[in-house]
């Protein structure tokens, strides 16, 4: 996955994420900065996918030849629009063919990206006009395959193999003709894996606080075609300080272009209410940072243009004390060799959220079909993560409720069964949470600590027979847990684990206690026995914050999922089985 990050070596998280040092009180402000960075386009990891095409049985709509077939492919987005990725080239007299025509597209992890191939039979009349100005209802339409980006990059070879179908066939649920069938394959690009580690460093800040140093912090933006830039990168917020030397940052080639792309480096002052002063900025491409850490020269900072049109050059100066290049294995890598993303959910069933059978309770089942807060949390997460997880079979718990005649319970089975924890993929969660709400009482308090020490139970025993998995639990929740710190103990333990702890927060309740759970918005958590996590491990929300906005619970859920399995997968050394 490309990812650009400044931690230590092993603690490489992503933007969005924050750049922690054990204990390093400077890490709360960095929320402060992500809100900057999102504000101005950033949008979680992404990786650079290229597409190969392939046909075999296709059917044969020429009387004296065979078909001349061509693929057009299509991204669907969320409202069921159709845009244009790219056409293929025209294979002649094929029923078989193998297309040379490769196709980018940019994956990300958080979202489900929908692809549509449609292949056609070219008319022979318009073998000489180029592909892309070509009519596509004058062609013979031979069939069309839908899938997701997802379900071909988790393929350990990359390689999904497509029934093709027609357009009416496809909204039916009997058996379709056979119209041949389509093969996808997926290759990420080298650029994605390369990374470069750099060290930054600044002299002769100017003070911009009226009492003390500056707080000084770089981000590090791309300037997009439009002239706009897109930050890609930030390092950590040193207080106090007019000669801030940065820990080293990474830095993926794929995010900004090429080592040539010109880059935007600007050294801000961080101020609490988020509105951050420019100190000074420079404009260099990763080429030319490289030639200032060979050089040992400093590049001085500007203050953009004012009315005069003249950019005024400071005395502060940057200066690039590290710079290496290398290839890692990314999260693509670790999919290809056979690893697993293992999802688990826990459900809030405390007396908080109102009585189930009346419409304003927030487990409420509207008759109509309407979804409530819980239900569409469970589907937007399970819709992205269940193309990662081979069986489907997911554990899900609820916590704080009162099973029929029995004691209040902080975590038990969801379907009622007092064996097995596991259901069968989205709809057995639904069919399991609605069962649930007729067989327990609501109750309380809210616990988390039982529930984290059930999964980090499964994460340890599989960690302990040697497979390559990674678990993520989603808890939904309308609350503020009762057992902070011993939710804090059960964390840190977990922090050593394959385990990954997404947190929705549904419901009118304040959760400022709970951002405390999720480093990226306070210091690393800390245990009674003054242990601190390992990692970070947990993403906290309000779902009511990201429901009605660009970014959906998913994508402010996920973004920080990958970077948080490579943090783990790096620090530990575990490679991929490629």
């Amino acid at each position: 996955m490309g990812n650009c990050c400044s931690d230590d070596a092993g603690g490489q998280t992503a933007v969005g994420g924050t750049a922690a040092s054990h204990g390093n009180p400077n890490d709360a402000h960095n929320d402060a900065v992500d809100h900057l960075l999102k504000s101005r386009g950033y949008h979680g990891l992404f990786s650079q996918i290229e597409l190969s095409l392939a046909a075999i049985d296709l059917r044969d709509r020429d009387v004296l030849s065979k078909s001349d077939p061509m693929v057009v492919v299509y991204t669907k987005g969320r409202d069921g629009g159709l845009v244009e990725l790219g056409r293929t080239e025209v294979v002649l007299n094929s029923l078989n063919p193998k297309w040379i025509t490769k196709h980018n597209v940019t994956y990300h992890f958080e979202v489900v990206q929908t692809l549509v191939f449609r292949v056609y039979d070219v008319d022979t009349q318009f073998h000489n006009v180029e592909v892309k100005m070509l009519k596509l209802d004058e062609q013979q339409f031979l069939g069309e395959a839908t899938c997701a980006l997802s379900e071909i990059v988790a393929k350990s070879d990359r390689l999904l193999t497509l029934d093709l179908v027609y357009r009416e066939e496809s909204s039916r649920s009997n058996r379709h003709q056979n119209r041949g069938k389509l093969i996808v394959h997926a290759e990420e690009s080298v650029s994605s894996k390369t990374t470069i580690e750099m060290s930054l460093r600044c002299l002769d800040l100017e003070y911009k606080d009226l009492f003390s140093k500056s707080d000084p912090f770089l981000v590090i933006s791309k300037i997009a075609e439009s002239g706009i830039t897109i930050p890609v990168c930030k390092t950590e917020v040193i207080k106090n300080e007019l000669k801030p030397a940065w820990k080293p940052i990474y830095l993926n080639i794929q995010q900004v272009g090429s080592k040539d792309s010109p880059l935007i480096i600007e050294c801000f002052n961080f101020n609490n209410n988020g509105k951050h002063d420019l100190i000074g900025k420079a404009q260099k491409s990763l080429a030319d940072l490289e030639k200032l850490h060979t050089s040992g020269q400093g590049e001085n900072l500007f203050i953009p243009a004012g009315h005069d049109h003249h950019n005024k050059t400071l005395k502060s100066q940057l200066f690039v004390d590290k710079f290496t290049e290398s290839v890692q294995h990314t999260f693509l890598d670790y999919l290809a060799g056979g690893c697993q993303l293992n999802f688990m959910v826990a459900v809030d069933f405390t007396a908080s959220n109102g009585n189930p059978r009346l419409p304003d309770s927030l487990h409420y089942i509207d008759p109509s079909g309407r979804t409530n807060a819980y239900q569409r949390a469970i589907i937007e997460v399970v819709e992205v993560l269940q193309f990662y997880d081979s069986d489907k079979r997911f554990p899900a718990w609820g916590f704080g409720a009162r099973p029929i005649d029995g004691p209040v319970s902080h975590c038990f089975n969801l379907n009622g069964s007092s064996h097995h924890c596991e259901v069968e993929g989205i709809q057995g969660i639904m069919v399991a949470y609605s069962s649930a709400l007729q067989n327990v009482s609501l109750a309380g308090p809210t616990l988390f600590g039982p529930i984290i020490t059930n999964a980090a139970s499964i994460a340890s025993q599989s960690l302990a027979n040697g497979g390559q998995k990674y678990f993520v639990l989603l808890i939904i929740t309308d609350g503020v847990v009762t057992d902070l710190q011993e939710t804090k103990d059960a964390l840190v333990k977990a922090s050593d684990l394959p385990l990954s702890i997404l947190i929705v927060g549904v419901g009118g309740a304040d959760f400022k206690e709970m951002e405390i759970l999720d480093a990226d918005k306070g210091d690393r958590l800390e245990s009674t026995t003054g242990r601190v996590a390992s990692r970070d491990i947990v993403q906290f929300v309000p779902f009511r914050d990201v429901q009605s906005g660009e970014i959906s619970v998913v994508q402010a859920l996920l973004a920080e999922l990958p970077s948080q399995f490579l943090t783990y997968m790096r620090s530990r050394n575990i490679k991929p089985n490629l």
